[in-house]
């Protein structure tokens, strides 16, 4: 069997020390927090635009507040729930207050109820803001995050539909004895006048249905058919109301307040998401719904000790959540169907699309996020079982025999055949290992022949590593496709070490990584830890020979016909280039500057070597011990 590890909100042992462990393995992204204290109460509960941030802030300052000071004096340990965006998060931290009334929260915080958009029950219905639910069949939508985000949503359903607003019940008998008249509303085209039959009961519910729609966030029909009544309306020549429907259009299309907490008509639900980990842990979410908003959110980790399907754990979840919360829930959303019902009167779903879709995604990103804050914290904790972690899905991805402790990447640099180097770096236990790098000139190759190239250095290096009975790498990365890694592997089986080191090929394009014999290449997802090292390796490989090339390219540049001349040191050529900045300015210079520069003799000396003109009254020629000194064009 196995036992459970609760997401404790009670830490043992140093709290100072978990907290620092917590701060350190939050994550950059929207969410509610939780304080709590040393009596297991939530003494403070806010909002986040970005976790990691907002709550390090509190422990990496010195605060003015006193009630801030004695808030973080009292800290014990911290929960928070990730959403998808900052309303969200400002939503969850409204309902979290209303229900525990953190001490640290009562007088920072009204008790007001956020506004929804409602469409009554009724004849001829009417679409409205309310604060107040009540439940008479009316379809209610939110809550909104800001009484400007519901506003701008009434507006642009009133600019789009003419809706009444007025508050007559309109039963069939009073519209049949006519005592209802048309009002300034419809005189001003904001209303179809439904209280004199101006428009038929099916059309006025036509129009409610795309509103219906507009709120729960399909839009894509609604914006679709105004696109092509403004192309009609363009096509007509009628701008000014093809502009109109522009202006809906534009509105439609950046409305973007669609909350997560979802209709009030999802109430009293239970939602549940699964996740595990290759280090036999498993992880379950809950999540309890009341009035379209998330009441309580809670993860816990079960042990594995035998090899437990998932079903079952997840049925032992549901059992442990609903009696920890007390859940008298009817409906359970679940991501797949759990081995045993709990009882007959509850109904399970597995959504495909929808608001409970949305449900069940929300609750599947806290889960992952929770495996990965557990998986943060152990490495951080304990860096040996990281890196053995990571050889180990290195190992798995790759199908590798051994573990790849060392694992050497190749790569080639030159221009046009010209300066042609390489490049090999060495990853010890995941990491870089800078000592072990080295340089390569390629020696027995001309001009650009990748191929060749390659085939020297893989034969230099381990030819190198076998006489000086150094230890091979588990693993050989080439930073190329499938004809670098067969030139390689034909030098590894003339070596004799094809069947004792692995060897792939990374093709730069696609990522892709070729086995030798294979034509087939491995793709990893873009995300997966093996790739971001191969790609490491591959990319310091590339940095480490172009930075190598530069160097010897720039030497070569620098190198001249001054190196040539006999009794031109490297103080005279240096203090020459300095001058003059290249050899075809030197050339033209005047040659007495350059006696000013380096003295005559030198002057003479470089004069005759580099061919310079020379005028027979220069100051080359004045010597008071010789008046016979021939000119250069003597020599």
């Amino acid at each position: 069997m196995f036992h459970v590890e609760q997401n404790g909100v009670f830490l043992m042992g140093n709290y100072k020390e978990n907290i620092e462990l917590i701060l350190a393995t939050l994550p950059d992204k929207p969410g509610c927090y939780q304080f709590f204290n040393d009596r297991e109460e939530i003494i403070y509960v806010g909002k986040a635009k970005n976790l990691k941030k907002r709550v390090t802030s509190y422990f990496q300052k010195e605060h003015l507040e006193n009630k801030t000071r004695v808030l973080v004096k009292h800290i014990r340990d911290i929960r928070y729930t990730v959403v998808d965006s900052e309303e969200e998060a400002l939503l969850l931290e409204n309902n979290l207050i209303k229900q525990y009334r953190p001490r640290y929260n009562i007088m920072l915080k009204d008790d007001k109820t956020y506004p929804y958009i409602v469409i009554k029950n009724e004849n001829f219905p009417r679409v409205f803001q309310t604060r107040n639910i009540v439940r008479d069949g009316s379809l209610y939508f939110g809550p909104y995050a800001s009484v400007y985000t519901a506003k701008m949503m009434l507006q642009m359903i009133k600019s789009v539909y003419r809706l009444r607003t007025c508050k007559f019940p309109f039963t069939p008998e009073a519209m049949a004895a006519k005592k209802y008249k048309v009002c300034l509303e419809y005189h001003i085209k904001r209303c179809n006048a439904p209280c004199v039959g101006l428009i038929s009961p099916e059309e006025y519910n036509d129009q409610i249905s795309e509103i219906k729609d507009i709120l729960k966030g399909n839009t894509s029909q609604i914006t679709a058919l105004l696109l092509k009544t403004m192309r009609r309306l363009s096509s007509e020549m009628r701008f000014e109301e093809a502009q109109n429907l522009k202006n809906k259009y534009d509105v439609l299309e950046n409305y973007r307040s669609r909350s997560t907490v979802v209709t009030p008509s999802l109430h009293n639900i239970d939602v549940f998401s699964y996740d595990e980990n290759e280090e036999k842990s498993a992880f379950i979410n809950y999540m309890h719904i009341g009035n379209g908003a998330v009441i309580h959110a809670y993860t816990i980790e079960y042990k594995k000790k035998l090899d437990e399907p998932k079903t079952e754990i997840l049925t032992l979840g549901i059992v442990e959540m609903r009696k920890r919360f007390d859940s008298n829930a009817r409906e359970i959303i679940v991501p797949f169907m759990p081995d045993t019902l709990i009882s007959d009167a509850v109904t399970y779903l597995v959504p495909i699309r929808g608001d409970k879709k949305k449900l069940l995604d929300l609750s599947t990103q806290n889960v992952k996020q929770y495996k990965f804050d557990i998986l943060k914290r152990s490495d951080k904790f304990n860096p040996e079982q990281r890196t053995t972690r990571l050889l180990k899905t290195i190992q798995t991805d790759l199908n590798l025999p051994v573990l790849p402790m060392q694992i050497e990447c190749f790569d080639n640099s030159n221009i046009q055949g010209t300066s042609a180097v390489a490049a090999c770096v060495v990853f010890k236990k995941g990491k870089p290992s800078k000592k072990d790098y080295r340089h390569f000139h390629i020696k027995t190759v001309e001009g650009p022949d990748d191929f060749a190239s390659m085939e020297e250095i893989i034969t230099r290096r381990y030819t190198r590593l076998l006489e000086d009975e150094q230890p091979l790498p588990q693993l050989i990365v080439i930073d190329g496709g499938k004809g670098q890694l067969n030139v390689a592997t034909k030098v590894l089986r003339r070596l004799n070490l094809f069947d004792k080191v692995s060897i792939i090929g990374l093709a730069k394009r696609l990522e892709e990584i070729f086995y030798p014999g294979d034509p087939e290449p491995l793709v990893l997802d873009k995300t997966s830890e093996t790739l971001k090292v191969i790609q490491h390796l591959r990319d310091e490989a590339h940095r480490f020979g172009i930075t190598f090339h530069r160097n010897v390219r720039s030497k070569k540049q620098t190198a001249s016909e001054l190196d040539t001349i006999k009794g031109i040191g490297e103080k005279t050529k240096t203090i020459l280039l300095k001058k003059y900045k290249s050899l075809k300015r030197l050339k033209e210079a005047r040659i007495d500057e350059i006696i000013e520069l380096i003295g005559k003799s030198k002057a003479k000396i470089l004069a005759e070597a580099l061919n310079l003109t020379i005028t027979n009254n220069s100051k080359i020629y004045e010597n008071s011990n010789s008046k016979s000194e021939k000119s250069v064009g003597d020599y």
